[in-house]
């Protein structure tokens, strides 16, 4: 049988993200996250999870309705219940709020108890069927515009609810022009800098939040296990890795984000202390001549914080008790030092590996 590599990667330029449907039921059912604001983007997002593909008939009480792809008919109260509002006329405003912003068009049925909508351009960004069918509510996905999305987060205040959805379709994995997301799926603001690096400041005018509260609630999506933060002692800003990405999106297993592993790929800061640190004895560390402007102690730290990042990458030699390490510094061809760092193994003594390493001094006592 043959066998295949396979390679999955998410485009930035692609205009488009898709959103499954059991993704958004999860997200609506999780009652940690608040869906108080003025965005829109949640409650879109909900509507075109229900939108049917091809037409189709729908009966409700007695009375038979006409659907055409883009379009779905339900009761007033199911609206009220997805939007996660108290009261109907809640959902009437958010409804009428989309209406005037030409992303939808809705019309009352019934008395006014059922509500038919319509997804404005939903042919330009999903494929309508033309057979007739059913349409699948619980299972699937759709598309929605990335540059729709960015409007829509812009519109208002954003709830913890958008705040989600808005780093789910800014996240890209696997492309090489983003440094880092080949360690796993990273948010990533097309800002072509091909940095994932967002400052607070930067999220909070997104969103339209303070500093503080935009701050509070990435680390409470990180507390709850939906993100995972990589914040830069410098003001280069933090790094927003997506937890449970990949399961859902390409039903594959997720990657485990190691901090140290970004770090040393991002070149984010390392901090150190005088403490001793774990990891490699100091009597299997040769140092032929230190860094300048770094304490010893600090070197033989930045040297067991590479060994654990290299063992992540999966390099054999420095999980092993007998490697050796030594760490020697030689001019470059513009006469500045160059750190190396070379891997030897402690029984033929025979060269395995050898690394060139940046360490510069930080302010605030990080080590980059």
């Amino acid at each position: 049988m043959p066998t295949y590599h396979l390679e999955i990667k998410q485009l930035v330029d692609y205009p488009r993200c898709r959103i499954y449907r059991d993704f958004i039921r999860t997200l609506a059912a999780d009652r940690n996250l608040h869906s108080r604001g003025g965005s829109g983007l949640f409650y879109f997002t909900v509507l075109c999870s229900y939108a049917n593909f091809r037409p189709s008939y729908r009966r409700i009480e007695g009375a038979s309705y006409a659907l055409t792809p883009g379009e779905w008919i339900c009761r007033l109260s199911e609206i009220t219940q997805w939007f996660r509002m108290k009261y109907q006329w809640q959902a009437l405003a958010a409804l009428e709020y989309l209406q005037r912003q030409q992303y939808i068009t809705f019309s009352r049925h019934a008395r006014g108890q059922l509500i038919k909508f319509h997804i404005t351009d939903w042919e330009l960004f999903n494929t309508a069927l033309s057979c007739d069918g059913l349409c699948q509510k619980e299972s699937g996905f759709f598309f929605i515009p990335i540059a729709k999305a960015n409007e829509l987060i812009r519109l208002g205040k954003c709830s913890e609810l958008d705040i989600v959805l808005d780093l789910w379709m800014q996240t890209v994995y696997n492309e090489e022009r983003v440094r880092g997301s080949e360690l796993g799926p990273v948010v990533y603001y097309r800002n072509y800098t091909d940095n994932p690096f967002v400052s607070y400041n930067e999220l909070a005018q997104r969103w339209g939040l303070s500093k503080s509260t935009a701050g509070r609630v990435l680390n409470q999506l990180a507390e709850q296990d939906y993100l995972t933060l990589i914040s830069c002692t410098s003001r280069r800003g933090t790094v927003i890795y997506l937890n449970h990405y990949l399961s859902t999106m390409f039903e594959i297993s997720d990657v485990m984000i190691d901090k140290e592993e970004v770090a040393m790929t991002l070149h984010v800061n390392v901090k150190v202390s005088d403490d001793p640190a774990d990891g490699v004895s100091e009597e299997r560390i040769r140092v032929s001549d230190y860094i300048p402007s770094v304490p010893k102690s600090h070197t033989l730290q930045l040297i067991r914080k590479a060994t654990q990042t290299l063992a992540a990458f999966g390099l054999p030699c420095c999980e092993c008790p007998h490697a050796l390490y030594k760490l020697f510094l030689f001019p470059d061809c513009m006469g500045k030092p160059t750190v190396n760092l070379e891997i030897k193994c402690g029984r033929g003594g025979k060269l395995s590996y050898c690394f060139e390493l940046r360490v510069a001094p930080q302010e605030g006592g990080g080590m980059v």
